[in-house]
């Protein structure tokens, strides 16, 4: 059965190296996403990868 699911989405603002940023939207660019969508991906990367020291 169909189902619309909605994805729920808070504003933050964050300050980040201008270099950074200008790395962040020329791949954004290269890869035609939406800059939103490259820092969701990276932030959901880094944290799957994350090396959990115990």
């Amino acid at each position: 059965m169909f189902r619309v699911e909605k994805t729920e989405y808070v504003n933050k603002t964050f300050r980040m190296p201008l270099e950074l940023v200008q790395a962040l939207e020329r791949l954004a660019q290269d890869e035609r996403v939406s800059m939103n969508q490259l820092v969701i991906q990276c932030c959901n990367y880094a944290l799957d990868h994350l090396d959990k020291e115990e």
